[in-house]
């Protein structure tokens, strides 16, 4: 999603402003823009649709320098990808750049353009440049301005703002969208993502909802949403400078599933015993309230809306626990019955998805047990503003197709799962069972990312295809959504999955030569049942590949291929079979010719709605 960057030093900012940019591309953009101010008090603004990359050259031909500036990754929501409706946005001498949605824009637009502004734009944000701009025309400060426009806005915001009349100030706000102050030595900066700003500091203020920051050269000041002074902590990040960086590998996406052996590892440190799962890990509540959980509610979107359905599979199984999973947009729209004892679960890569944010902060008004975020970013406000939280040790996932998010999300959960099954029941030997497979896992993902090659070749097949059915059964099935997302995510094949038992009731028909369809079979109890849906598929003529144990009896023959991956234990199946179809995703996308890192129409980040 949009991405922000800000900074405020002694000597020029431009390439701290455009190495920020560069670091934010991972989140799907589509224009790019950046504005400066130096000591002759004129804004020199720069904006460019398409890539940073164009706006670099946008900059060569028509150079700006200044030791105060805002910059702008911009994902379009209100008006199309454009010069003009890229960020940030000018009211004569005052520049802004947003992320978010202003829901009353129409109405702050109207009464604004009856005050004589005029709109170079289609953009919500031009409506909160105008805002602020008259407001200081009244008099008021920039920090005054920006504090008393806010209150005038519905929606998400966080705003970076510099005016020329204060060269030595930045203001900044939030509200829904995350916003962080980097701090520096007698220079200071502001970003949507910690991630922007790691090559000039380490240390970092996460903004609560409703702040707003008064930033200059000398310190920070902080106003809380009822205008009250506020010191917000500082945090140094620990990490190399250097997590973005491909390395030896081709892309970003590449790179990450390469790296789940790794993660999976760190995911499970310290949370594992030889035989037990440490429930502290959960939190220091966690002891005292899994004892009490008797219904579980999952919500997430997209590929973490997958691994809840997974972890409805394990929790009724091991725990006997009701769990319900809900997408986050669905859910927060409707009326909800909320049994006692019940456990409201998110999941989000991010911690910053508006979806579930705003499913969380409506759960706290109905009743439920307590709150627990399944998140991969330690200071994100889902982690924030959870009771309990887990996080997955995954790094920083670049590609905005998630890989590494998503399997460290199912081991996570598979941590939690354990802990409410004992909490409810569960035998020590069952739980030893359980936790030595975990213990398995780390070196069972070097061998399934060890089928590359393979699936490499497999991937040919799909070169000319326009369509694919995946399939699976039981907790299976919600790795063949998955799989289907991935497929269509990156190489934009239209791809859909099913429960192999339902293809007689539609999906059969869709079935002729130039429909794959893809299987999950591990050597389960419903191996059976499946091997007779796939006969199904083969007598209409449909093409199979089969991704299986060596023990389930497959074999390649004329329409079906079979790619063996290595035996495993059945609670890690839905793991490990994530690895192989995320690398045919990969190798389908290369034959494609499409952008696996940044596939369009998608951003990493989904902080609007």
């Amino acid at each position: 999603m949009c991405g922000i960057v800000g900074a405020l030093a002694q000597r020029n900012v431009n390439e701290i402003l455009l190495e920020g940019l560069r670091r934010l591309e991972y989140r799907g953009y589509d224009s790019a823009g950046v504005c400066l101010l130096d000591g002759d008090s004129q804004l020199q603004l720069r904006k460019s649709q398409g890539k940073v990359a164009d706006l670099e050259s946008r900059l060569v031909a028509d150079p700006a320098i200044g030791r105060l500036g805002i910059a702008h990754t911009r994902w379009a929501t209100h008006g199309a990808p454009s010069d003009g409706n890229a960020h940030p946005h000018r009211s004569e001498h005052i520049a802004l750049v947003h992320n978010g949605i202003i829901e009353n824009h129409q109405p702050l637009r109207v009464d604004l353009q009856a005050r004589g502004y005029q709109f170079d734009s289609d953009t919500d944000t031009e409506v909160v440049v105008h805002l602020i701009h008259s407001l200081a025309a009244e008099g008021h400060s920039l920090v005054e301005a920006v504090t008393t426009a806010i209150g005038q806005l519905d929606g998400a915001y966080a705003l970076g703002v510099i005016s020329a009349d204060e060269p030595g100030t930045l203001v900044c706000a939030r509200s829904g969208s995350p916003l962080v102050v980097g701090v520096g030595i007698e220079e200071n900066f502001i970003a949507s993502d910690p991630m922007a700003l790691r090559q000039v500091t380490d240390r970092f203020i996460f903004l609560e909802e409703g702040d707003v920051a008064e930033i200059t050269a000398a310190g920070i000041a902080i106003r809380d949403r009822s205008g009250k002074e506020v010191s917000r902590p500082v945090h140094k990040l620990d990490g190399g400078h250097d997590a973005a960086d491909k390395g030896r590998y081709r892309h970003y996406m590449q790179k990450e599933i390469f790296e789940q052996p790794e993660v999976a590892a760190a995911t499970l440190a310290g949370r594992i015993g030889a035989k037990s799962v440490l429930a502290e890990a959960l939190g220091t509540r966690a002891n005292e309230l899994l004892p009490q959980v008797k219904q579980v509610q999952i919500v997430a979107c997209g590929t973490s809306y997958h691994a809840g359905l997974v972890t409805r599979y394990w929790l009724e199984d091991w725990a006997g626990v009701p769990c319900s999973v809900e997408v986050a947009s669905e859910i927060r729209y409707r009326k909800t019955a909320v049994r006692p004892g019940t456990l409201f679960v998110t999941i989000s890569q991010s911690g910053e998805t508006a979806d579930t944010l705003a499913a969380l902060r409506q759960a706290k008004e109905l009743g439920y047990l307590a709150s627990l975020a399944i998140c991969n970013v330690p200071n994100s406000s889902l982690v924030r503003e959870s009771e309990m939280s887990l996080m997955t040790q995954a790094g920083p996932e670049i590609g905005v197709a998630s890989t590494k998010a998503f399997t460290t999300q199912l081991v996570a959960l598979q941590l939690f799962c354990i802990a409410l099954a004992r909490a409810n029941g569960l035998s020590a030997e069952r739980e030893a069972e359980l936790v030595g497979a975990l213990h398995q896992l780390p070196e069972l993902m070097e061998q399934f990312t060890g089928l590359d090659k393979l699936v490499k070749a497999t991937s040919e097949a799909f070169a000319e295809k326009h369509h694919a059915l995946f399939l699976g059964r039981g907790v299976e099935y919600p790795i063949a959504l998955e799989g289907a997302l991935k497929l269509k995510e990156i190489s934009y094949i239209h791809a859909e999955a099913y429960p192999a038992g339902e293809l007689k009731h539609g999906p059969l028909a869709l079935v002729d030569a130039d429909m794959p369809v893809i299987a999950i079979a591990p050597n389960d109890e419903l191996l059976e049942k499946l091997k007779s849906n796939l006969q199904e598929v083969r007598a209409r003529g449909g093409e199979l590949f089969v991704f299986t144990s060596p023990k389930a009896g497959f074999a390649s023959e004329p329409g079906i291929t079979v790619v063996e991956v290595p035996d495993a234990p059945e609670s890690l199946a839905p793991i490990l079979y994530t690895v192989p179809l995320q690398l045919l995703s990969y190798h389908v996308a290369l034959l494609k010719g499409t952008d696996v890192d940044q596939p369009r129409n998608l951003a990493k980040s989904v902080t609007v709605e």
